[in-house]
């Protein structure tokens, strides 16, 4: 049974190494950025899972590296209205213990992405008046604005990409 353990072991290890490997080889998308010099893009955040949510920020994140990689400066701004807002409230939500530990890995990971030159947050107003949150317990790093839908209009008027993350 140890051999099976230890053989199992090496073979994740393994994978993870492999996987490494491939990361630092990754292909470029210079057909996509040839002649762009800044990836404006607007994140619409509206998941309420807090596995998922976290999954899709590390992608995001991920992005940004990409984005930076490839001479190309981000500004990114992240929109976030609907179910997503009860997770970046800091009103105690009752989760089952696996999706607490993901909802403190994404609240982790907002805060560390909302210090990054050319990253800005901001929550609807809207939705926490819909959904009973003060905008007073939006975690720091994320500015409550009127209304997201607002926002989306004006960006999108600028320029920016919108990719919906639900």
């Amino acid at each position: 049974m140890k051999i099976r353990r230890t053989g199992f072991m090496v073979v994740i290890l393994g994978c993870m190494l492999l996987a490494h490997g491939t990361y630092a080889e990754k292909p470029s998308d210079a057909d996509a950025l040839k002649g762009i010099t800044q990836g404006n893009v607007v994140w619409d955040v509206t998941i309420g899972s807090p596995g998922k949510l976290l999954f899709l920020l590390k992608v995001i994140e991920e992005t940004y590296g990409d984005l930076e990689r490839q001479d190309v400066e981000p500004d990114m701004v992240f929109l976030f209205h609907g179910p997503v807002m009860k997770l970046i409230s800091t009103n105690p939500l009752d989760l089952p213990l696996d999706e607490e530990e993901a909802r403190e890995q994404a609240l982790e990971l907002i805060r560390k992405m909302s210090n990054l030159p050319g990253v800005r947050m901001e929550s609807c107003s809207v939705s926490a008046r819909i959904l009973g949150i003060g905008n007073d317990t939006i975690i720091s790093g994320i500015k409550p604005v009127g209304n997201t839908f607002v926002s989306q209009i004006g960006y999108q008027q600028k320029g920016y990409a919108m990719i919906p993350i639900h």
